[in-house]
């Protein structure tokens, strides 16, 4: 089904597919395995302009719309899961300049981010602040031209490899969420490290890591829209997140799918292929029309995007807590497929068993995207009795 796409579309999935197919298919598992950031992917990904999908092409993007990243971003996990996270996190950073960047902002730095020539990453979270991100500790404190910036975030993705950060940070404590600023901070400011990077059990080559704010010092034309829209940013930027989010799990599921089908039709046991018995139908069957419907619905929320739909909140907040859940589900009975044979590191269900846990956390846990939901539809149907 190709969803009304228009030739040109399709003509950018067939030239990404191929590169999927000949590039980064071939060494998702040794690009996984080394641990490293996948810089070689990264390059070639740039020379094919898929950063700076939705960005304007005065901007050095491509001018195309979400629906477009968010095809390609399910491409890309399907066949990397490492250079599809890369993907996604890279937009944290560029979409909240190009919301809210002023023109001399855009030109310094969304530019070098939607060409590739530039990695870059989000600052929310922080030890003791996750999706309360109104909570924010890390302060900033205006002295002369430069704020000052003190705090820690961390589980930063692409932290380290990242040469631009969107930060949020408080410049305005006792007005609580309404201090909340957003800055663009770069790497090799004064008083800005990279801090630990998380060992966690998927993702290796993906960073995870503290950005450690000690005085550092940026300058006051770095501070994003204004002083105290920080919060705007976040909550806007959360809706993107979870769009990626999905097509992530989208991508990963539909892999994980592929993988069981393809051991079914070569395993045998009691004389026949186990893709003949009923049990093993059932699973796949399951798995296919969960992995349709959470795909329509990841693509429902790239339309929200694109046209300005005031149900976008609801519908991205839909697509990440339903497509996460069942990439968790088709993971799982993707090795049960394989059997004994899934647990084992030769095959690569086990590794998209264990990545899959990442998409019920990042960008809100499945309850918090419960909370948005009821939240988002109880409003309606208050504004529909009135």
């Amino acid at each position: 089904m190709d969803f009304g796409f228009s030739e040109e579309q399709l003509e950018l999935y067939e030239a990404v597919q191929e590169f999927c197919d000949d590039v980064l298919a071939p060494k998702a598992e040794e690009t996984d395995a080394k641990g490293e950031f996948p810089w070689d992917n990264v390059k070639q990904m740039a020379q094919m302009d898929l950063f700076g999908i939705p960005v304007p092409e005065e901007y050095g993007g491509m001018g195309l719309s979400w629906m477009d990243w968010a095809v390609v971003g399910e491409q890309l996990a399907h066949a990397c899961t490492t250079s599809g996270a890369v993907f996604a996190a890279h937009m944290l950073c560029m979409y909240p300049i190009m919301a809210f960047g002023s023109e001399e902002q855009k030109q310094k730095y969304l530019t070098p981010l939607a060409t590739g020539e530039k990695i870059g990453a989000m600052g929310l979270t922080e030890p003791d602040v996750g999706s309360d991100a109104g909570s924010v500790k890390t302060k900033a404190k205006l002295v002369g031209d430069e704020y000052l910036l003190n705090g820690t975030k961390i589980f930063i993705t692409n932290g380290g490899a990242a040469e631009t950060y969107v930060v949020i940070a408080n410049a305005n404590p006792e007005k609580g969420m309404r201090g909340l600023t957003a800055f663009i901070v770069e790497k090799g400011m004064e008083g800005f490290e990279i801090g630990k990077n998380e060992k966690k059990m998927g993702f290796p080559s993906v960073p995870n890591t503290e950005l450690i704010f000690q005085d550092a010092r940026v300058p006051r034309e770095n501070v994003l829209g204004r002083e105290g829209r920080g919060f705007r940013v976040a909550m806007d930027l959360l809706d993107v997140g979870r769009i990626g989010m999905a097509i992530g799990a989208v991508g990963l599921a539909q892999k994980a799918y592929d993988d069981g089908v393809a051991y079914s039709l070569v395993r045998e046991q009691f004389g026949q292929k186990i893709s003949e018995f009923q049990a093993i139908q059932h699973q796949i069957a399951d798995m296919a029309m969960e992995i349709e419907a959470g795909r329509l619905l990841a693509r429902k929320a790239a339309w929200c995007k694109d046209n300005g739909s005031p149900e976008l909140s609801k519908i991205a907040a839909m697509a990440k807590v339903y497509t996460s859940e069942v990439c968790a589900r088709v993971c799982n009975r993707a090795v049960n497929i394989h059997g004994g044979h899934g647990y084992i590191c030769d095959h690569a269900v086990q590794r998209y068993l264990r990545e899959s846990k990442l998409f019920e956390l990042v960008e809100g846990t499945s309850e918090i995207q419960r909370n948005v939901i009821a939240l988002e539809v109880l409003k309606e149907a208050i504004s529909q009795r009135k």
